[in-house]
């Protein structure tokens, strides 16, 4: 699988790799008319196949609203003459969102489309682990923030304290001993 963004981490996921393709046949070949070995492939194949697409879907199905288009396959045509998904990769939005909360949570979202595979790669891993530096930088945005409002509303609020008012309140000190000589 792959996880493909914008800005993108990409990486498919191939558990087989052909060593060499067949030439194209114009129709698929009946299972019978394969040799016993080019059955077991076939087999594999399917097995592969439908791993693959399990997997991709996993990604699908969790990045709801991150999902750009849907899942694309790398194919081989197998002894039977059909098409065979061996690998595949979802491409999704991993951009920082407008706010750090709204980024925090695009972030937990995009963990769990990368980490939705019964089975996670090692590249879904690494897009969990962006994700999770995302959101830690968004965290420490929205504290920095959180921070300056304080700063502000105190330093707004420091003039208002109840003994700053009290002192205010006084009556005007005399004038100083010196200007009564003057």
């Amino acid at each position: 699988m792959g996880i493909d963004g914008v800005g993108a981490l990409r990486e498919s996921y191939s558990a087989y790799t052909p060593r060499g393709e067949r030439p194209a046949k114009s129709q698929a070949v009946a299972e019978t008319q394969l040799a016993p070995e080019e059955q077991a492939q076939v087999q594999k194949l399917r097995q592969i196949d439908q791993k693959v697409r399990a997997h991709e879907q996993a990604h699908l199905s969790a990045a709801a609203g991150l999902a750009i288009g849907g899942a694309n396959f790398q194919t081989v045509r197998g002894p039977d003459g059909k098409q065979y998904a061996v690998a595949g990769e979802v491409s999704i939005d991993v951009s920082s969102a407008n706010t750090p909360e709204q980024t925090i949570d695009k972030a937990r979202r995009i963990q769990a489309a990368a980490l939705a595979p019964a089975d996670p790669s090692s590249q879904d891993r690494a897009v969990a682990a962006a994700a999770a530096q995302m959101q830690i930088q968004a965290q420490a945005e929205m504290n920095r923030q959180k921070q300056e409002e304080a700063r502000q509303k105190e330093g707004g609020s420091a003039n208002n304290s109840p003994a700053l008012q009290a002192y205010a309140a006084l009556e005007p000190a005399p004038e100083p001993l010196l200007s009564l000589f003057a």
